[in-house]
């Protein structure tokens, strides 16, 4: 029997089943119960990742997806930047400024903040895929804050069966993150944040595969970010401001499952960027737009990764893809995002995220809307809409509730565009 690669490829077929044992590696006799529990895992690896590719795409030899495992850290976890085509780099200062970048809660307006917020996943595929998370701040001194979040994703009940496909048991597929974070200013105009994180990524559990014994992936990882905004504070209202923001995210060691294959966790380079128009105190618009781009090795010609170390994978992402400079240009995928405020109360939002085709041909719109209630409570939605149709993102939404603490004093906070 030949070995299933993992997800370097992001080789799939055109149906996912609930049951590890896919019908696509179903055709190619097992030899051994092992077999099948290795080809478990790397089946899950393929359901974890596969949202990172449109259906119905045909990947050739020439698409050269990159990838990575615990994917779940890249997905907006917030329903403010999902409904601006996951843009919020340089979004205004908020409790989600966790994920996006933490640099930015050096501006934070209120004194602390906490939200929890719900997306399911890929529920045209699995019933039961659902992403959580949580996060807070507090500010510690003048233009400083600490931070927190946690994220949690599961992956729903996975069966496991025979070569003869017999069941074999089942177990509950599941990753999380936990981070803490710190913010400071830098300048009146500039300010960094660093978060580290555990994460937690156990797949399969502990079956034994080949006489060894699959284990849940553990690692440690860091975020470090930057954020530039011009902070003049005035009686006048500004009409026009504009911000900049940089963030680093998941850079740590590879994970091992305990099947002899270590994974790159997705390692990612955010910049953004947002242009605010304020006509009058009582309506602003927001325009963002986000860069990212995935620091791992790129396939080569032959499908073989690169085996990089994690600093070396870092600089080598901008130049090891086998077409050149102009492959790796296309290895960045874009988020535009347009979000209305009306007198900080109601936020009414859109955008588009776009990957070229030959790196996922992911492409979709999205909107949402926000609302804020006496100053300390926010309910926020999106709603996701591909572009294709059968694309496994189809009917996808997520929900956050917000929380603020009123600010205690307002002497190194920067006026607010947005509504939290």
């Amino acid at each position: 029997m030949s070995k299933l690669q993992p997800p370097a490829h992001c080789y799939f077929g055109n149906r996912i089943k609930k049951m590890v044992n896919l019908t696509r590696f179903e055709a190619q006799k097992r030899k051994s119960y092992s077999n099948n529990m290795r080809n478990s895992l790397i089946a899950i690896l393929l359901v974890s990742v596969f949202s990172n590719v449109s259906h119905g795409q045909q990947i050739t030899n020439n698409y050269r997806i990159v990838s990575s495992a615990v994917p779940f850290l890249t997905i907006s976890p917030d329903s403010r930047a999902a409904a601006m085509g996951d843009a919020g780099v340089a979004s205004s200062p908020d409790v989600n400024s966790v994920y996006w970048n933490t640099a930015k809660l050096a501006y934070a307006e209120k004194d602390a903040g906490i939200n929890f917020s719900y997306a399911p996943w890929l529920r045209d595929l699995v019933g039961d895929m659902g992403l959580l998370n949580t996060s807070a701040y507090k500010k510690v001194g003048e233009g400083k804050a600490i931070t927190l979040g946690f994220t949690y994703f599961n992956q729903g009940l996975i069966e496991f069966t025979t070569n003869t496909g017999a069941f074999a048991g089942d177990f509950q597929s599941r990753e999380f993150a936990l981070a803490a974070g710190y913010a400071m200013k830098l300048g009146q105009d500039f300010s960094a944040g660093i978060n580290l994180k555990f994460i937690n990524s156990n797949l399969i559990g502990s079956q034994v595969v080949n006489s060894q014994a699959s284990k849940p992936a553990k690692s440690a990882a860091g975020d470090l970010s930057f954020y530039y905004h011009k902070d003049r504070p005035s009686d006048e209202l500004k009409k026009n401001d504009i911000a900049f923001g940089l963030t680093l995210s998941n850079i740590g060691g590879k994970v091992n499952y305990g099947l002899d294959k270590e994974y790159f966790l997705p390692m990612n380079l955010k910049l953004g960027t947002k242009f605010t128009i304020n006509p009058d105190p009582s309506n602003q618009f927001n325009f963002l737009l986000d860069f990212n781009k995935l620091l791992v090795p790129t396939p080569q010609e032959d499908g073989t990764l690169p085996k990089y170390g994690t600093v070396e994978a870092i600089f080598k992402s901008f130049s090891d893809a086998p077409d050149g400079f102009g492959e790796e240009m296309r290895e960045f995928t874009s988020s535009i995002g347009a979000e209305y405020i009306y007198q900080k109360l109601m936020a009414i939002r859109a955008g588009y995220f776009f990957e070229p085709v030959s790196k996922g041909g992911r492409k979709y719109v999205t909107m949402g809307a926000g609302l804020k209630l006496k100053e300390l409570y926010g309910l926020d939605l999106a709603y996701l809409i591909p572009t294709t149709s059968g694309n496994p993102l189809a009917n996808t939404w997520r929900i956050t509730l917000n929380y603020n603490i009123p600010t205690k004093t307002a002497s190194n906070a920067t006026p607010n565009n947005g509504l939290n």
